[in-house]
């Protein structure tokens, strides 16, 4: 990377400061949650398209996905910096997805301004939908990144900045039972109560836990019980997230959760419907080191070293992991504190809203843009990338296109 490049990329992003910030704010303030985030796509649209980039909304049939390209003096390889901006249900942003969406942003336009001297292309992917709703599985399906060589993206951590860690593979079920309503005083035998088989579900997942590995999580609610207490209910429903940490011990213990599910109605004299949306399942990450230790330089560069991850960190689920399963990727964490806030909660929704989390975010930002830089101008930094990529491949780590 030139030092040209690499000062023009950052004097971009300190220019654009204040559109940043209030880019982010104004996503914060109005969150949208998965496949309705109309208002911050739009928003993000609009950004690029002032900055220079050639921008196609509603990308590759999916109403809040965006894409914006910008070209360089001639053929390379293309890098994709993406962005989330869904909220979470009820309590918003508390994710911190206003960030990522500001930090794809500004990475964007950061790399886009040393382009005049670099091949190559870089292309700004918004993702909807990653709470849940699998933005990144369905643009996939579509073929979005078809044409990407490598592709990053940075989330917010409580307080502790990595250059990467694993996640848990995931699917979302749900679980309907279907019994025959009847009075609960007068009639009883001649009901079949639906929610019965609910409970007996949870008290088989109960059980099931003693023999899971310690990675494994059956997390559940029930969202349909009964209308009234003397009527016993004819419908019953629960919605459920199965994870582990590889894909194929998540599916081992999908299919037990579903045995369960299926014993449960047997039990009750109830029947069962079990739903498990494709792009609710979410692959566990494999980040690309040599990406991840060339950002982690840069962040080291701005001032904010990260720390080693550990391989006991408890993590969650994201669908970045079904893209690192086709192509090169990373998923740094940038701290947006100095105390340990826990995720998805009310404290991480008001910590995403502050000067020292757009701070840091900026800088997460600007270390995107430097190693957007470093892949286009630096063919060996792609081809090591690609080649620790087919090594694991071979190994059946990542399954490759």
């Amino acid at each position: 990377m030139s030092g040209t490049a690499a000062a023009r990329a950052v004097r971009a992003i300190d220019e654009r400061r204040e559109d940043l910030v209030e880019l982010s704010l104004a996503i914060h303030r109005d969150p949208e949650i998965a496949y309705q985030e109309h208002r911050a796509a739009s928003r993000l649209a609009d950004f690029l398209e002032r900055a220079g980039f050639a921008v196609t909304r509603g990308y590759r049939g999916i109403e809040t996905a965006y894409r914006g390209d910008a070209s360089g003096t001639g053929p390379g390889p293309t890098v994709a910096i993406l962005a989330e901006y869904d909220a979470l249900n009820e309590i918003g942003h508390a994710c911190g997805h206003n960030l990522m969406a500001m930090m794809g942003a500004a990475a964007a336009i950061g790399a886009r301004a040393a382009l005049a001297e670099l091949p190559g292309r870089v292309a700004a992917i918004g993702t909807p939908a990653e709470e849940g709703g699998g933005g990144k599985v369905a643009l996939l399906k579509a073929g979005g990144f078809d044409d990407v060589d490598a592709a990053m993206i940075v989330h917010p951590n409580s307080s502790r900045t990595l250059v990467g860690r694993h996640s848990l593979a995931a699917n979302r079920a749900t679980v309907e039972y279907f019994g025959r309503a009847a009075h609960g005083a007068s009639q009883p035998e001649a009901g079949i109560n639906a929610l019965d088989g609910v409970l007996q579900l949870f008290n088989a997942i109960n059980a099931m836990r003693q023999q899971l590995r310690p990675d494994a999580r059956v997390m559940g609610i029930i969202t349909a019980g009964g209308s009234a207490p003397n009527v016993i209910p004819d419908y019953a429903q629960a919605r459920f997230s199965v994870r582990a940490l590889d894909r194929a011990y998540q599916q081992e213990v999908l299919r037990r959760f579903t045995a369960c599910a299926e014993g449960a109605a047997r039990a009750t004299g109830t029947e069962v419907r079990i739903t498990v949306p494709e792009e609710a399942g979410y692959d566990n990450m494999v980040f690309s080191r040599p990406l991840a230790e060339r950002w982690g330089t840069h962040m080291a560069a701005l001032g904010h070293p990260p720390f080693d991850p550990k391989d006991d960190d408890r993590v969650g689920s994201t669908d970045m992991g079904n893209l690192m399963q086709v192509l090169p990727a990373i998923h740094p964490y940038v701290a947006i504190s100095n105390d340990n806030i826990a995720g998805h909660s009310i404290a991480f929704r008001e910590a995403a809203a502050t000067e020292l989390a757009h701070e840091r975010a900026l800088a997460a930002a600007k270390a995107m843009a430097l190693t957007t830089i470093d892949l286009l101008g630096d063919p060996d930094l792609l081809r090591r990338a690609r080649a620790e990529f087919e090594e694991r491949r071979a190994g059946g780590i990542v399954k490759g296109r």
